[in-house]
């Protein structure tokens, strides 16, 4: 009787497996919701940047960026953050971010961005100099590969991961390497974001003598903004419009880094190098908006809600980083990438403060 009850049950079973698969999808499909959509990451990080938004009203002198990027790290490396809100964290730490940006453009006279821009042209280029120099020496000393100096040297001179990933397709690195330039270049940023804005008050400096060192010694756009508006809404404006000239300079660099790989390969082009993929192009609109402003095209009226509007987007955009940022990959990064990063980072803010000082715009 065992021996019969056996094959029945398995034939029970047999028979009704098929029905469960064929109703699965269908209960599946009534909870799409479930499934990765960017709604859920754009809600998570407004909701979260609301908090934020609120702590930096009671606590101004750290700021509602600094409050969104502290939360998002803390939410995202206690707690943990679902697959399904990535692509919308996606968005929000890059799209919002350039709107954000935008958005400062019609508070600011296109006159004031030409003026700040050509007036902080001689130390980004020192800075951007030094940035190199001290990659390739101290990389050549802590005998760290050619191409993870070239990533973590670019990212602190010119623009953090936005100039890694456009110089990644002409010099090809490993995986690997682009991990580590991007984990030690975000490590410092943070490390910015919280030391920059005290360091300034210490100091003593101006708006625009802390803006432009900001501008220039602090890696990732990102974090130049919430460092700058943390300090001062002057600071923030000068910082922004400095950051935004010294990432235009990416395009020279990678026509520079092309032609050497070029050389060096000895062959033609820069394989998939791409002048229209890399170019910044939310600045273009950024200059648009400024140039509304100066035509009178933007009401006074509308200042406060303009600001109130940017200064969100930058928050929504840096909770969204913090969100996204995984500290274990940082610290498993290893110590030697870390300890360039540190190295380059260091020279960096020091000959920007002495080329300020050097020429009385402290």
């Amino acid at each position: 009787m065992p021996h019969a009850a056996s094959p029945a049950l398995s034939n029970s079973a047999t028979a009704s497996a098929p029905s469960h698969p064929s109703r699965l999808p269908r209960s599946g499909s009534r909870h799409s919701p479930l499934r990765p959509t960017p709604l859920y990451g754009l809600a998570l990080a407004t909701a979260v940047g609301m908090a934020a938004l609120l702590l930096g009203r009671w606590m101004p002198i750290v700021g509602g960026p600094v409050f969104g990027i502290l939360l998002g790290i803390a939410i995202r490396n206690s707690m943990g953050v679902a697959p399904m809100f990535k692509p919308g964290l996606q968005i929000a730490s890059k799209q919002v971010l350039q709107w954000s940006i935008i958005a400062l453009g019609f508070g600011l006279s296109i006159q004031q961005v030409a003026r700040t821009g050509m007036d902080s042209l001689a130390v980004t280029f020192v800075t951007i100099c030094v940035a190199f120099g001290s990659a390739w020496l101290l990389g050549k000393w802590l005998g760290i590969p050619s191409r993870l100096k070239i990533l973590i040297g670019v990212g602190t001179a010119i623009c953090g991961g936005s100039a890694i990933a456009a110089v990644t397709p002409i010099i090809k690195p490993d995986e690997h390497e682009t991990a580590f330039a991007i984990s030690t270049i975000f490590l410092f940023n943070v490390v910015a974001v919280l030391v920059f804005p005290m360091m300034g008050h210490w100091l003593n400096m101006s708006d625009a003598g802390f803006g432009m060192w900001a501008g220039t010694a602090i890696n990732d756009t990102s974090s130049v903004v919430a460092a700058g508006y943390s300090y001062s809404q002057a600071a923030g404006d000068y910082a922004t419009i400095v950051k935004l000239t010294r990432a235009t300079l990416i395009i020279p660099i990678c026509v520079i880094l092309a032609v050497y790989v070029a050389w060096r390969n000895k062959k033609q082009g820069g394989g998939d190098f791409s002048l229209r993929r890399i170019f910044p192009w939310f600045i273009l609109w950024f200059l648009a908006a400024s140039a509304l402003r100066s035509a009178g095209l933007v009401p006074e009226a509308w200042n406060g809600a303009i600001h109130f509007f940017a200064e969100f987007l930058i928050i929504t955009a840096l909770t969204a980083i913090g969100l996204s940022s995984d500290l274990r990959r940082m610290v498993t990064a290893g110590a030697r990438p870390i300890m360039l990063g540190l190295g380059v980072w260091m020279a960096v803010l020091l000959s920007s403060l002495l080329v300020q000082h050097y020429m009385g715009s402290w």
